[in-house]
C-alpha cells in the first residue's frame, strides 16, 4: 500500500484558515528571532532555573500532539496550496524551524511504536523557546519546487532534516513514498550549497546525516566532472586558472576512485566513490538506546589503508575550527544520547570529503573573481571543510566512528565562518525513544537536564549566531 494512503498520511492537515498568523504559542507577545535566541540561551545557562515562559501545556488544543490536527502543529505543507499560502506570510517562516521529513517515521522503538521524531523537534523548540515549526512531509507531499522551497526554508531560523526508516544504500526501500531517494539527494545537495550569511543553519539527523554524507560525495564528483570536462574558460586566456583546478580535480578523482571502505573486521565493503556503499554502509551493530559520545580519534592510516594526507587534512580542520559537539564533550559532564540506526556514515568517506573540499577551496582562492563570473560559480558555494566530531562505543569497542559532523563554510571575502551539523544520533529523542503524544510530554525541567535536548538547543543557539 502506498504511504500516501496510510492512516498516518491521511490525517487531515489543518486548513490554512486555522493557521496562527502571529508566530508563537506560549508567550504573551509575538515570537521572533530575538526572543527565541534569548530563551534558548536561558535554557542553556544552567540545569536548574525555572521556565521563563507561561507554564501552559502544548497539548491543550492538540491532545494527541499530531501534525495537522490542531495548534501548535497546524502548519503542514502537504501540497502546493499550503506552500503558496506560506509564501504570502513571510513572518511565519522567518520565525520558525522548517522540519523536513524524508519518511513517515524513524523506526520502531522497543515498545513497537513507530517513532515520528519530528514531533519531538517541534515540542522541544516550542517548549523551551516558543519557536514554531513548519513540517514538510516529503514522503507524502512529494518533492516540491526546489527553486522555491530551499530559499524559503533557509530564510527561517533553522532547517532540520529528520531521520527515517529506509536505507540510503538501497533506493528500493523508499518505494511507496511520494519522494524517491534520488529526490532526497537533490534536496540535500541543494541545502548543502545554500549556506550563506543570510541563511539558516541546517541540522541533518540520522537518515539526514547519511543523506548529507552521500551529498558530499555527489557534489565533489560533480565538481570534478565539470572541471575536467572543460578545455577552456572565458577570461582565462593563458589557461592558468583551469590548469590549477584540473590538477586538483585529477588528484581528487584518483583518490576517490581508488579509496577503499574497510570495516573494523577487515572486510572491504566498497572500493571507489562510485560504489553505492562508499558514503554509507551497514553498521556492525544495530544501535538502539542511549550511547555515550566520545571524542573522535584519528585512525591508523597504515593499518586501515587510508592515505595519510586525508588524515592530516582532517586533523588540521579539527584544530582550526570549533564544532560545538566536540566542545560540549570537553566541557560538559559525559553526554549520553539516543541512538536509533543500523547504517552508518563511513569514516573514510568523510575524511575524503574534507580533504577534497579543502583542496578545491584553496585552489579557487587566487581565481575566485574569475570563477564567480563563469559556469563554475556554484563551486564557490561548496563547504570549505567537514569535521568528524565524535564517536560512540559499546564497552571498549568503537561502534560508530562518525557519529556527528560539522560542515564548515568559510566566506572567500569576509573570512566569516558558518556551520551546519549532522548527527547519526537523535538529540530530540529522550532515553525512552518515544515520540511526544505516545508518552507524557516532558517538562521544561526534564528537558533542561536532558543531554540530547541540551545538545539540540546548543546547535540551534550557535547556528543562529552565524
Amino acid at each position: 500500500m502506498s504511504l500516501a494512503n496510510t492512516p498516518q498520511a491521511l490525517h487531515p492537515a489543518a486548513q490554512t484558515s486555522q493557521w496562527r498568523l502571529r508566530p508563537g504559542y506560549l508567550s504573551e507577545g509575538d515570537s521572533d528571532f530575538e526572543s527565541v535566541h534569548v530563551l534558548i540561551g536561558q535554557f542553556l545557562a544552567d540545569r536548574h532555573s525555572p521556565d521563563p515562559l507561561p507554564d501552559d501545556s502544548l497539548l491543550t488544543e492538540n491532545t494527541e500532539f499530531r501534525w495537522g490536527a490542531q495548534k501548535p502543529l497546524e502548519k503542514v505543507i502537504a501540497s502546493q496550496a499550503e506552500l503558496d499560502f506560506l509564501l504570502r506570510h513571510p513572518a511565519l517562516f522567518r520565525s520558525a524551524i522548517a522540519i523536513i521529513e524524508p519518511w513517515e517515521h524513524v523506526g520502531r522503538n522497543p515498545l513497537g511504536e513507530e517513532v515520528r521524531a519530528s514531533l519531538n523537534v517541534a515540542y522541544i523548540a516550542q517548549k523551551i523557546a516558543d519557536c514554531d515549526s513548519i513540517l514538510f512531509p516529503m514522503w507524502s507531499s512529494g518533492l516540491l519546487d526546489l527553486d522555491v522551497v530551499v530559499p524559503l526554508i533557509t530564510a527561517g531560523l533553522a532547517v532540520v532534516v529528520e531521520g527515517g526508516d529506509p536505507s540510503v544504500r538501497d533506493a528500493s526501500t523508499f518505494d511507496g513514498a511520494q519522494c524517491s531517494l534520488e529526490d532526497l539527494h537533490r534536496l540535500v545537495e541543494r541545502l548543502l550549497i545554500s549556506r550563506s550569511p543570510t541563511s539558516a543553519l541546517a541540522l541533518f539527523i540520522c537518515l539526514g546525516h547519511q543523506l548529507a554524507a552521500q551529498a558530499h560525495i555527489n557534489l565533489i564528483k560533480q565538481a570534478v566532472r565539470e572541471v575536467l570536462s572543460l578545455d577552456s574558460l572565458p577570461r582565462d586566456p593563458d589557461g592558468k586558472m583551469l590548469k590549477a583546478l584540473r590538477r586538483v580535480c585529477q588528484r581528487i578523482e584518483a583518490v576517490g576512485s581508488s579509496l577503499k571502505i574497510t570495516k573494523r573486521n577487515g572486510h572491504v565493503i566498497a572500493e571507489g566513490w562510485d560504489h553505492p556503499e562508499f558514503a554509507v554502509g551497514p553498521n556492525e551493530h544495530k544501535e538502539v538506546g542511549d550511547r555515550q559520545l566520545h571524542h573522535y580519534q584519528s585512525p591508523d592510516g597504515d593499518a586501515q589503508g587510508i592515505p595519510e594526507e586525508l588524515i592530516t587534512a582532517h586533523e588540521i580542520t579539527a584544530d582550526q575550527y570549533e564544532g560545538v559537539i566536540d566542545t560540549a564533550i570537553e566541557y560538559e559532564r559525559e553526554i549520553n544520547i539516543a541512538m536509533f540506526h543500523s547504517d552508518e556514515v563511513n569514516e573514510e568517506a568523510i575524511l575524503f570529503a574534507n580533504w577534497a573540499y579543502r583542496l578545491l577551496h584553496d585552489a579557487m582562492i587566487p581565481y575566485r573573481s574569475m570563477i564567480a563570473g563563469s559556469r563554475l560559480a556554484w563551486l564557490l558555494k561548496l563547504p570549505d571543510a567537514v569535521e568528524i566530531l565524535c564517536s560512540t562505543t559499546i564497552g571498549e569497542e568503537v561502534v560508530t566512528e562518525c557519529s556527528a559532523t560539522c560542515i564548515i563554510y568559510r566566506d572567500f571575502e569576509s573570512k566569516q565562518v558558518r556551520r551546519s551539523f549532522t548527527c547519526q544520533f537523535h538529540p530530540e529523542l529522550l532515553s525512552d525513544l518515544r515520540a511526544v503524544g505516545h508518552s507524557a510530554p516532558p517538562s521544561y525541567a526534564r528537558l533542561k537536564a536532558d543531554d540530547g535536548a541540551r545538545l539540540f538547543a546548543r546547535l540551534l543557539y550557535e547556528g543562529m549566531q552565524e
